[in-house]
């Protein structure tokens, strides 16, 4: 077969399937355009999840006449200025979106530049059909219509209706997010989907996309470093979300999903987050043009940095240091769905004056002449006699410490052996103290990993662990680096490891619960994480089995000590897995329960 020369509206479609995959393809390279042409106003009309319609009007510099048929053209833009295509700062620079967009659907453009009288242009699968003078005011409008209706092969591999309309609204958003300065509103089949104003700060625009709650769930990130500027906003490990939809990245203003970036957010929250929970963050990250290669991808959605390692380190450590300045925050709501679970008691038909609990003057019966014990008065009110509850507080030996003199409170009391009751000035604070100080203990042996390592407590006994033969091959390869977490190990036979030392910090815990986790999580991550990584593997496991368990009876000075090595504790607001180690009732919310409010 010999070579020939493709014809122009055959060149044009193949282009179109490089580009415009789907109704979110052109709707991204339309709004991309109207914020090159230095729109401060872009309206986003769809129809039928944009497989029927697309229509984007702004109030940018326009089109002239010659411009407008030019643009037609493949390979025609204005803005390449010159032949640096590295040095490219706007969102699109290929001149490819607008004929291949029209080579595949009808298209109708309708602008005005200033000074200038309005143009259209309509176009259906690449053959113009009609142009002339249009009433408009500043700006360009276009419409597409029937988009692949004559590409069948095409239009089958849509998805429906409601699936291209997220990802319409997706598009719209994270671009939205990124220019701050600029108004954008979104209408789906006459219902307004999205809109917020001009000039918003950055948190209130990210906020306002993404989820309210963000607002007081997040930490600012703001690093400078060889000329890169990262900026942005991180949710807290504990405001977290089952998918990774959450996560908007960009790059000199472009949104983009990039593998280097998106490893490097989960590398920062690694220890906070459980595997099957992601974070909510927004990035900016500012460099010069000349450091990164935005032309790698047809979407223009990947990128290419000329310092990888830069970059992801600037995440790593952004994030992670927003974070620990965090201190012990957690997600600060009260979860509605936890309220709602709150119910008020039936009220007694009984007038409480005539109970015979009370007497006439309204005090208690309740005295040692009138009623030698309490069975007597149990007896007259069966409903009176409960099970004892699961709950304890101590008589206070000394003056209790003021609530106002702690962000987290002072311990009131415990409930079921497991959560600590605190009172603090603004609500009542709930913690958790397994996960609270599986996170303290986690940090004490980060700490002392940092120094001059984990100190070991030898056992006066060494203590085997018979495992099976592979589980001992993987511990015996690891010996060196678990000596380093105060762990002492030695092979004892082919099925069995034999315990010298444990960490000092952990006490007397469940040696062989310790190692039989161990010996787990090498089987599953040992291959696939680096030195780093299965260090923090271990010293995870190992706080697991060094903290407070649940069930165990604290006194009122433990758990107030707890509570302040909590404050002064980086990431202490979540424990090892991402869940939260602490809420708060504020006094708003207890207002609510009682009906007060």
């Amino acid at each position: 077969m010999s070579i020939r020369r493709l014809p122009e509206h055959l060149v044009n479609r193949i282009a179109a399937g490089e580009v415009v995959e789907r109704p979110a393809s052109a709707l991204k390279e339309l709004v991309e355009n109207a914020i090159d042409a230095s729109a401060r106003r872009i309206a986003v009309r769809l129809s039928n999840g944009g497989l029927d319609g697309i229509e984007v009007s702004d109030d940018g510099c326009g089109m002239s006449r010659a411009d407008m048929a030019l643009a037609l053209e493949r390979h025609a833009t204005s803005k390449l200025p010159d032949d640096a295509i590295e040095m490219v700062s706007t969102l699109g620079f290929r001149g490819e979106a607008l004929p291949s967009i029209a080579s595949v659907a009808r298209m109708s453009i309708e602008s005005r530049p200033d000074g200038a009288e309005g143009w259209q242009r309509v176009v259906d699968n690449g053959a113009l059909l009609s142009e002339g003078p249009a009433a408009i005011p500043r700006g360009t409008r276009i419409k597409v219509e029937q988009l692949f209706a004559r590409v069948p092969a095409r239009r089958k591999f849509l998805r429906s209706a409601r699936s291209e309309y997220a990802a319409c609204l997706d598009v719209v958003r994270r671009l939205a997010m990124a220019r701050p300065d600029i108004a954008f509103s979104l209408e789906h089949d006459g219902r307004r989907a999205l809109g917020v104003q001009a000039d918003e700060g950055r948190e209130d625009r990210v906020a306002a996309l993404t989820d309210r709650a963000l607002a007081d769930n997040h930490v600012v990130i703001d690093l400078i470093r060889d000329g890169t500027a990262l900026t942005g906003v991180a949710g807290l490990p504990t405001y977290n979300r089952g998918v990774a939809d959450h996560q908007f990245l960009f790059v000199n203003g472009r949104p983009v999903r990039d593998r280097l970036l998106v490893g490097a957010v989960r590398a920062a929250y690694a220890d906070m987050l459980a595997r099957d929970r992601h974070p909510v963050v927004a990035l900016f990250l500012d460099m010069p043009p000349g450091e990164v290669d935005v032309n790698v991808h047809p979407a223009k959605t990947e990128v290419r940095f000329r310092e990888p390692a830069l970059i992801r380190g600037m995440i790593v450590s952004g994030i992670r240091r927003a974070l620990d300045d965090a201190g012990f925050r957690s997600v600060q709501r009260a979860d509605p769905a936890g309220l709602g679970a709150w119910r008020a008691e039936p009220v007694s038909p009984t007038p409480i004056g005539t109970m015979p609990i009370f007497d006439a003057a309204g005090q208690t019966a309740i005295l040692l002449d009138r009623a030698p014990n309490y069975q007597s008065v149990a007896d007259r009110r069966p409903s009176f006699l409960t099970p004892p509850p699961m709950a304890r507080a101590e008589t206070a030996e000394q003056a209790p410490p003021e609530a106002q003199s702690f962000p987290l409170g002072v311990a009131r009391g415990q409930v079921a052996k497991t959560y600590i009751v605190a009172e603090a000035e603004d609500g009542l604070v709930l913690v958790d103290q397994h996960a609270a100080h599986e996170r303290l203990v986690l940090e004490r042996i980060r700490r002392a990993m940092d120094g001059a390592g984990v100190p070991s407590q030898a056992l006066l006994l060494p203590e085997v662990v018979e495992l099976d033969e592979p589980a001992c091959d993987r511990l015996e390869a690891r010996i060196a680096e678990l000596s380093e977490f105060g762990l002492e190990l030695e092979r004892f036979g082919p099925a069995a490891m034999l315990v010298r030392a444990t960490p000092a910090m952990l006490g007397a815990g469940d040696v062989q619960g310790l190692v039989n986790d161990l010996a787990d999580d090498l089987a599953a991550y040992d291959s696939a994480l680096s030195l780093k990584e299965r260090l923090d593997h271990v010293a995870a496991t190992m706080a697991c089995h060094g903290s407070v368990r649940a069930g165990r009876v604290l006194s009122v000075t433990e758990m107030n000590a707890l509570l302040r090595e909590m404050e002064v504790t980086p990431r202490s607001g979540q424990c090892n897995h991402g869940r939260p180690t602490w809420v708060k009732l504020g006094h708003a919310d207890i207002e609510k329960l009682f009906g007060r409010k």
